[in-house]
């Protein structure tokens, strides 16, 4: 193993990368105000952004699942790496050389599984593209592309390579690389033969299959010669890296332009991606030798923030596998808050054989939506009865009222049922809308049967309001009461103290653990304390919220330190004045609560107790009492 990094270097990549940057890379984020971003929680599934991210601050927290972290931790979970893993990725993009503390430079043999397997494929993704340019072999590779209207220049810009038909270039080339064999056979890039590892792919045409991030994770391959036994289209195994059921090809290229404009085209092949893209369609993205699925969608809805004006348009051939595909595609609509569509090119060609056929201009009128999934869905159902007996015709409303109930706009549900009514010839449109409406009722109520997760309370509430944390936090010591006014401000106080701590320097640092009465602020303000106090992050603010994270006690401790660091403060204009504020009422709600205790005290004593005993806790009390009066007249200046 290679020695712990050098401290000094984990700050420096945590500085050198903006966490907003990192993050962007996989899903969509706005403005939440108060110099935050928002966007759908990438961890788990919800219908309204709670994730938000503060690049002033270097952090990030769900208030929905309660994730949160730096940009290290964001990498560590988001693509399941190690904390050296993440930091040498970040430190890769950043150009930083890591120090190691036990050992010198990190040897390249001795770095993380997962950045070694990328490393391969970055190294062979290369090499692919290095045989298809100049390899004689290669230009059975070329022709192919040629004749299906792609460059040279189109190649390069997708990265399309060329496999040779050796057994083993690549696993040979890798090796002098410094790859290992069980490397070799972990990433998928070689096989066992009879005598070692082998190349996985002998003879084919490559595309790289990049994650969202951009790095190389897989290779579609194309079958060219008859020779060749395979299947025509040949894909990366599942590896720690590569999961075809998370992956979209074209997505790194296409990610910037879905968020853009609210809107993706989902086709079926690489050659139609790069159709697409060519065509003007950068929108265009395509599964990898699976159906378009659950995990699919996930990735997109990040990309499209589920607002009411989305747009996913499928492009499917016309014979009977792409019907049954749309069909498929469609039994997922549900999962999306955009709208989805379908498109089917004339004659049945796919985007590639139709820009060929037609041109750049007929691709991009292709993906115009016009065609709602919903209906094309009902089309093909209505057409599998006869609709000349009553009994086709309610076998088939029996079949289709269901999908009509599941259109989520209400009164695009009703206008669909009144066209399903004339689709099968039934004269009583109004016994049809009731039906579905019924249909739809039923639904919701299946829907809300048992207890209602504390999430979907959660998601009705503004994503940064205390109380959306509160409905969804696992119990762990005493619940927050934030409906108490010193809860609340105690939390506010707190927020100031990590995000603003110029603003309540020293006067902060003065106040006791005591001074917070629930629980989880008392374990933060002690947390604060242990890391050198907030007069520390006046003067160097992405190193004492490092401190102070690092200073938490546990797990819980720590993501209530990075949720109320990212947390939005309560008022627009953040100032001193603000700040006294809170650390007056903070201050006076101890102060109260200490003279009630006094006075209790005094009671217990009664008349028979010591009178010094007795002129000593009375002092007390005058003294907190004349102090109480200053705070209420003074305010902060009495501090």
């Amino acid at each position: 193993m290679a020695g712990r990094i050098n401290d000094e270097d984990v700050k420096a990549v945590r500085d050198a990368v903006p966490i907003d940057a990192v993050v962007s890379e996989y899903l969509q984020l706005r403005n939440a105000g108060g110099g935050n971003l928002k966007g759908l929680c990438p961890f788990h599934d919800e219908k309204s952004p709670s994730f938000q991210v503060s690049p002033s601050k270097g952090l990030f927290h769900c208030f929905g699942c309660q994730e949160g972290g730096d940009t290290i931790t964001f990498v560590m979970k988001i693509d399941h790496l190690s904390f050296s893993e993440a930091v040498e990725r970040l430190a890769a993009q950043a150009g930083i050389t890591l120090r190691y503390e036990e050992g010198g430079y990190n040897p390249a043999h001795q770095r993380g599984e997962r950045i070694r397997l990328v490393e391969a494929h970055k190294i062979a993704a290369q090499w692919y593209v290095e045989q298809l340019d100049s390899s004689p072999e290669a230009e059975t590779g070329r022709k192919f592309l040629a004749e299906r209207g792609f460059d040279q220049a189109a190649a390069a810009h997708f990265g399309v390579g060329y496999s040779p038909q050796g057994w083993d270039h690549l696993t040979r080339y890798l090796r002098g690389k410094g790859f290992t064999d069980k490397e070799l056979l972990l990433s998928g890039l070689s096989q066992e033969g009879r005598r070692g590892p082998i190349d996985r792919f002998r003879g084919r045409l490559m595309w790289p299959i990049r994650d969202i991030g951009g790095e190389v994770v897989g290779f579609g391959a194309r079958k060219l010669y008859e020779a060749d036994t395979g299947p025509k289209y040949l894909n990366t195994p599942e590896t720690a890296i590569y999961k075809k059921s998370q992956v979209l090809y074209g997505i790194d290229l296409a990610k910037k332009e879905i968020a853009k404009t609210s809107r993706a085209v989902v086709v079926e092949g690489y050659t139609d991606v790069m159709a697409c893209h060519l065509a003007g369609v950068t929108t265009a993205i395509a599964t990898c030798g699976t159906a378009f699925g659950g995990e699919h969608i996930k990735i997109l809805r990040r990309l499209l923030m589920d607002n009411g004006s989305a747009r996913v348009i499928f492009t499917f051939d016309g014979d009977a596998a792409g019907q049954k595909a749309a069909l498929r595609a469609f039994e997922d609509d549900q999962k999306f808050a955009a709208e989805t569509y379908i498109a089917i090119a004339p004659d049945g060609m796919d985007p590639c054989e139709l820009r060929l056929a037609k041109g750049d201009e007929a691709v991009a009128d292709l993906v115009e939506p016009r065609t709602p999934l919903f209906e094309f869905a009902l089309r093909q159902i209505v057409h599998r009865y006869d609709l000349e007996t009553p009994a086709g015709r309610a076998a088939a409303l029996d079949e289709a009222a269901p999908i009509v109930a599941r259109i989520k706009n209400t009164a695009t549900q009703h206008e669909v049922a009144v066209q399903l009514a004339g689709m099968l010839g039934i004269l009583d449109t109004q016994f049809v809308v009731r039906r579905v409406a019924q249909l739809a009722r039923w639904a919701r109520d299946r829907g809300g049967r048992g207890p209602a997760p504390a999430s979907a309370a959660a998601q009705q509430r503004a994503p940064h309001s205390p109380q959306s944390y509160a409905a969804v936090r696992a119990p762990s010591g005493p619940a927050l009461n934030l409906r108490s006014p010193a809860h609340r401000t105690e939390r506010e106080l707190l927020k100031l103290a990590l995000q603003y701590p110029q603003l309540v320097s020293p006067a902060f640092d003065a106040y006791g653990v005591d001074e917070f009465t629930a629980p989880p602020y008392a374990a933060v303000r002690q947390t604060i304390e242990e890391a050198g106090g907030a007069e520390l992050g006046a003067h160097d603010a992405s190193a004492y919220l490092a401190r102070v994270r690092e200073a938490a006690p546990d797990d819980t401790v720590r993501a209530m330190v990075t949720e109320l660091a990212v947390e939005p403060i309560l008022r627009k204009t953040v100032d001193e004045v603000y700040a006294g504020i809170q650390l007056v009422q903070v201050r006076l709600r101890a102060v109260d609560r200490r003279i009630r205790d006094i006075q209790g005290t005094l009671t217990r004593l009664g008349p028979h107790a010591d009178p010094a005993h007795v002129a000593a806790v009375q002092n007390e009390l005058w003294i907190l009492q004349q102090y109480g009066q200053a705070l209420r007249e003074r305010g902060a200046d009495a501090l």
